[in-house]
């Protein structure tokens, strides 16, 4: 691979700064990867271009990406089904008892996305498809709903003890361990590590603050202020990523709760048991617990049958409860899975750039400034966080970056101290809050795409209004890192320490933003939902 030292930054950040300038992804993301084709071709624009299709194709065939794509085509073609029957709005008349105002809904998508833990990708579909109804209802912005969804997938399923994540990330610690031949379990490590995710922990406080408070800063006030006062969930000109009032018209009169309750039920236990089945089911439970079992499962091949089995179940409600004619279950599946054409180009394009960082060496350049840096032990918590950060937020990937940053971080604080210690687990929490950071509110990545997705959301406005939140969250984090530098060492008090650095973060932005923006304290107000 040729060195390209600091152009290896080009291709990511050629498709950041495009998709932010321009607001267009997909055209941002393409231009990413071409100009990583160039730069590999030796600048040639025809081989570089022909490289760029190769990258393409590659991705479109790998058996991950395929089962990934094919799965959002069958939740389009359930989400058309549900919603075409009535069955959404239904389910959003039946909690409007409950849910009477905007800070309820607001409030009631966190504590969804909570609940669903055990992976990301279940968590912005369930969460996103559910609370959508609701909150428009309630006149909380599309941008709002797309933060709450994205806040609670990647930094809920990151820190879960039972997830889809879990497997991956005790497997890497474990592999860095037997490459020091240190005998310590790699599972308890991870525990251990938990207390120091900083980034995670304190993006899901600030999620809950501002949707319980209603005071914002950043773009974000004005779109909560105009959801508010004129009703309008998505500003004028907004393109979101699945546009389902308009493929699918308007839904049936008198839909029913169970077509949109039992197929979401569906494909959460077709999934949970996809990944018992293929995770090794009881034998492997008998060998290593629940661990072993989702450390081995297929999460994307039982995020597929669970997609599948929704559509069949939602199809079979609807033509037995005479909601729809089977010509019209059929025209909704087919005008489902065409909402999500736009919303996979872009997760194409996306898993295509990481080949382009790949190729010119983008999350290698990085590091290898850090470890040319000489730090010590105790900074190396600080030091990889910010790494982290960065290649996370360029390549759109946090698996990528913790297989990146593990195997360096571990060794680098275990050579320091000599033992298994606060430094290794700082270290191993500051990787893996720094990688969430990335796949939180990069433009280019996989969950940040589908929470716009699944919310409703035009994109680029889901990821300029969730930034400063993401960039808060994450300054906190830089500054317990630096104190744990400095010689605070318990995770107990540098938490203490972060939430009240949080809310006084929060207090003071929201408070200037107000004044700024004629808004009192930055708060917006309060709908009550009229019958």
């Amino acid at each position: 691979m040729t060195d390209f030292s600091v152009l290896s930054l080009l291709p990511p950040l050629v498709a950041i700064v495009l998709a932010i300038w321009t607001k267009r992804v997909i055209l941002a993301l393409f231009a990413g990867v071409w100009t990583g084709g160039v730069m590999v071709a030796g600048g040639n624009p025809i081989t570089g271009t022909t490289q760029t299709i190769d990258w393409i194709v590659k991705n479109a065939i790998d058996d991950w990406n395929v089962k990934i794509l094919l799965f959002d085509f069958l939740i389009g073609a359930g989400v058309g089904l549900i919603y075409k029957s009535g069955s959404a709005h239904a389910i959003g008349r039946a909690l409007a008892s409950r849910v009477r105002t905007s800070r309820g809904a607001a409030v009631m998508g966190w504590l969804l996305g909570v609940l669903i833990f055990f992976d990301d990708y279940t968590n912005t579909i369930i969460v996103g498809n559910t609370m959508r109804p609701i909150t428009d209802r309630a006149r909380v912005s599309r941008e709002m709903l797309a933060y709450i969804d994205d806040s609670t997938a990647a930094p809920v399923a990151g820190l879960a003890v039972v997830s889809t994540w879990i497997g991956y990330e005790v497997g890497l610690i474990g592999d860095a361990f037997k490459d020091l031949k240190v005998d310590y379990g790699a599972y308890v490590a991870w525990m251990h590590s938990v207390p120091y995710r900083f980034y995670s922990i304190l993006a899901i406080i600030l999620v809950f603050i501002v949707a319980y408070t209603h005071r914002h800063y950043g773009p974000m006030l004005h779109a909560e202020y105009r959801a508010r006062t004129t009703g309008k969930v998505l500003r004028d000109g907004a393109k979101p990523l699945m546009t389902t009032e308009v493929d699918l018209g308007m839904p049936k009169e008198e839909g029913s709760v169970h077509i949109f309750i039992w197929p979401i039920l569906t494909l959460i236990f077709v999934t949970l048991y996809g990944m018992w089945y293929t995770g090794g089911g009881s034998e492997a439970y008998a060998k290593g617990g629940l661990m072993e079992v989702l450390g081995n499962s297929d999460s994307a091949l039982s995020l597929l049958w669970g997609s599948f089995a929704m559509v069949v179940v939602a199809f079979t409600l609807v033509l037995a409860m005479k909601k729809m004619t089977i010509e019209e279950a059929e025209d909704a599946l087919v005008r489902g899975m065409k909402q999500m054409i736009i919303a996979n180009t872009i997760l194409l394009l996306a898993w295509s750039i990481k080949s382009a960082t790949d190729a010119v060496g983008t999350a290698p350049y990085v590091v290898n400034l850090a470890k040319s840096a000489g730090v010590s032990g105790n900074w190396i918590p600080l030091i990889v966080f910010l790494i982290a950060m960065f290649i996370s937020f360029t390549t759109g990937t946090s698996w990528g970056t913790f297989s990146i940053m593990l195997p360096i971080a571990i060794p680098l604080a275990y050579g320091v101290t000599g033992r298994v210690g606060p430094d290794v687990f700082a270290s191993i929490g500051a990787v893996f809050a720094g990688g969430i950071f990335g796949d939180h509110c990069s433009p280019i990545s996989d969950t940040t795409i589908m929470s716009s997705m699944f919310s409703g959301s035009d994109h680029i406005d889901h990821v300029t209004t969730q930034v400063p939140y993401a960039v808060t969250a994450a300054s906190v984090g830089v500054i317990l890192y630096l104190l744990f530098a400095v010689g605070v060492r318990s995770w107990l008090i540098l938490l203490l320490i972060g939430i009240v650095l949080l809310v006084a973060a929060w207090y003071i932005l929201s408070e200037w933003y107000g004044k700024k923006y004629g808004i009192p304290r930055g708060k917006v107000p309060i709908y009550v939902v009229e019958d």
